[in-house]
């Protein structure tokens, strides 16, 4: 009997490393949909096509560079949405246009891509590619997944499933840490499916209830960690970098205070997560005989602590907290001591996220052989320079529309059509909708780029803070849980063959809305609203 469990394990592990083969093909194959080429060839001949009515048409209220940017904003935005081009591209090609049709000197119309929030999200990016090369993210996981309380139940073990996906993509990306346990998931639904043979049990995991919840806690749990930190997913710095462009005016939101905010969201968006996928598939059985062991086996695998591992929970803590002590120090001294201030000055936010990623750089594993943390080629590859591209972009076109003045005239125009004095609560709400349904269509950080100065624009011109509705469209983002294409961990779980698009569909549905009307909306209308007036 203790060979035949040797055996069921190994062929469950044989089995993984098969499905993760086909995953990633399918998710490859999955880029090429027909639905994706027309979408790209739809945009690429739409686009142009409305640029240039824009640009011939008479519009009254535009003065020449205003009327120009709106022309290239129009081109970006239809091609931020459809993308026949990547989208780091078209966030290279706005301010390039904006040149080249005289809008904005090349020195204004690129000083975005050297902004220091920026290099909060670079930081960020070193940090996670530091926990993923030396093992320090499955380490955190299998721990979360083999504590006591899981044992061998499969409420726990879904619990536990999506509080390890949860924690990781607050801190390193919703795809990388979907990417990471995924297949943690699929060996456990395989470990379950041969050892439930062995008992004379046969399930088909395609149409067994608990695989397909396992696998959507999977994917929901890592977009909704992601809304913890400001670096936790890219529509939340995105919207940070814009409230710093746009509304200098508006108190400033610290990475301390977001995470307040996106612990609360993050906490009642997973709990309503739970109980509707758990509702709407639970396991069958009350227990899943060596559900547990497999774990403990697998993170028995991962030995002893390295020092590579140690070194990169040193400078993960070093930025937790050179980033959290700001808020602390508000709340013993007040948010404009002299005190907060110096320390703001000294060690902003930016930096704090700087010194944790280069510390990889400084912090040895071994002196002798010159080994460090992790090399110059391991950070290179961990930083994606695909989103700070988007970010930078993003950040050009939406400060050339603040300091024309266009994002002014589209306030005034939305303002108009909003009746002139909208409810506060109605107006928030418009863009989280319209946020959520964006994201479900297309990358959410291209809905954040494309929403983000229309909403700070017109929330300036109807006299209401622009906070509220910029954290509420970065929220509304993360959740997009419909569709495959809506986010990357979306697409991975999917590819698993586990999950029929009608079920996710149906989840996703029930999930966003309760999250948008009861949550979302919610939270930044009463609880940032009475942080920031």
């Amino acid at each position: 009997m203790h060979e035949c469990k040797k055996c069921s394990i190994f062929a469950a592990e044989k089995l993984v490393n098969i499905r993760v083969y086909i995953a990633r093909w399918r998710l490859t194959m999955d880029t090429s949909s027909s639905f994706d080429k027309k979408r790209h060839i739809i945009g690429a001949l739409v686009g142009p096509i409305c640029a240039l009515l824009v640009w011939l048409l008479p519009i009254a209220g535009l003065d020449a560079a205003q009327h120009k940017l709106l022309a290239i904003m129009s081109l970006v935005a239809i091609w931020w949405i459809t993308e026949p081009v990547p989208i780091p591209v078209t966030s290279l090609l706005g301010p390039t246009l904006c040149v080249l049709c005289g809008v904005a000197e090349m020195k204004t119309a690129f000083a975005s891509f050297a902004n220091p929030m920026i290099f909060l999200f670079m930081g960020g990016f070193l940090i996670a590619k530091g926990m993923m090369v030396n093992g320090l993210d499955k380490r955190i996981a299998y721990g979360i997944m083999s504590m006591r309380w899981v044992g061998d139940s499969p409420r726990r073990i879904f619990l536990a499933m999506g509080c390890a996906c949860m924690f990781c993509s607050g801190w390193i990306s919703n795809t990388a840490t979907a990417a990471m346990m995924f297949p943690i998931a699929l060996g456990l639904l395989q470990a379950i499916q041969e050892m439930m043979a062995a008992n004379g049990t046969k399930i088909d995991l395609k149409n067994y209830k608990f695989a397909t919840g396992l696998m959507l806690m999977t994917a929901y749990a890592c977009s909704i960690g992601g809304v913890l930190t400001p670096i936790g997913t890219p529509p939340n710095i995105i919207m940070l970098g814009f409230l710093r462009e746009m509304a200098p005016q508006a108190p400033t939101v610290s990475f301390f205070e977001w995470m307040i905010w996106g612990a609360v969201a993050m906490v009642a968006y997973f709990a309503v997560t739970y109980v509707v996928l758990w509702k709407m598939f639970p396991a069958e059985v009350k227990h899943i005989d060596g559900a547990s062991a497999f774990i403990r086996k697998h993170k028995e695998e991962l030995g002893p602590w390295t020092w590579a591992q140690r070194n990169t929970l040193i400078a993960f803590l070093v930025a937790v907290v050179l980033w959290v002590t700001p808020g602390i120090l508000s709340i013993i001294f007040g948010g404009d001591s002299d005190v907060v201030k110096t320390y703001n000055t000294y060690i902003p936010e930016e930096l704090a996220a700087m010194v944790g990623g280069l510390l990889l750089f400084f912090l040895p594993v071994n002196l002798k052989k010159g080994e460090m943390t992790m090399s110059w080629k391991q950070g290179v590859e961990g930083i994606e320079w695909g989103t700070l591209l988007l970010f930078g972009g993003g950040l050009a076109m939406g400060s050339m529309m603040y300091t024309t003045g266009l994002s002014a005239w589209v306030g005034e125009g939305l303002k108009d059509i909003l009746g002139g004095h909208p409810n506060e609560w109605l107006f928030v709400g418009l863009f989280c909708v319209t946020a959520l349904v964006l994201s479900e269509l297309t990358s959410h950080t291209a809905a954040t780029n494309l929403l983000a100065p229309i909403a700070i624009g017109t929330a300036i011109s109807l006299g209401f803070s622009p906070i509220p509705v910029a954290i509420g469209i970065a929220l509304s983002s993360s959740l997009g849980f419909m569709m495959p294409v809506s986010t990357p961990p979306n697409a991975i779980v999917y590819a698993s063959g586990y999950v029929p698009l009608t079920k996710m569909i149906k989840s996703g549905f029930i999930i966003d809305l309760l999250g948008i009307l009861l949550i979302t909306i919610p939270l930044v209308m009463l609880l940032v609203k009475a942080v920031v007036g």
